[in-house]
């Protein structure tokens, strides 16, 4: 048995590409759903970019946000920094 499944959502797409998605889709006479689809795909088939060897990703930075100004627990005080910005 080959069923194909198929699921509606919403998506939150710029206007300017969607005017060229509807101009794409008329011009080739396919739905706008099927360009869509087929764009995910080949993104999706794509190998991954990353930046190290191995397939991992470069180490993030890090730093010392040096010692808190107050006890955030202890709410006068914390008030009583904010009132000294």
């Amino acid at each position: 048995m080959n069923m194909v499944l198929h699921m509606k959502t919403t998506l939150n797409i710029a206007d300017s590409v969607m005017s060229r998605l509807r101009e794409e889709a008329a011009r080739r006479g396919v739905t706008m759903s099927v360009l869509v689809e087929a764009g995910l795909r080949r993104v999706l088939d794509e190998p991954r970019e990353t930046g190290g060897p191995g397939g991992r990703l470069p180490e993030l930075p890090s730093w010392s946000g040096g010692e808190p100004r107050v006890d955030v627990a202890n709410r006068n005080e914390l008030y009583a920094a904010m009132d000294d910005r």
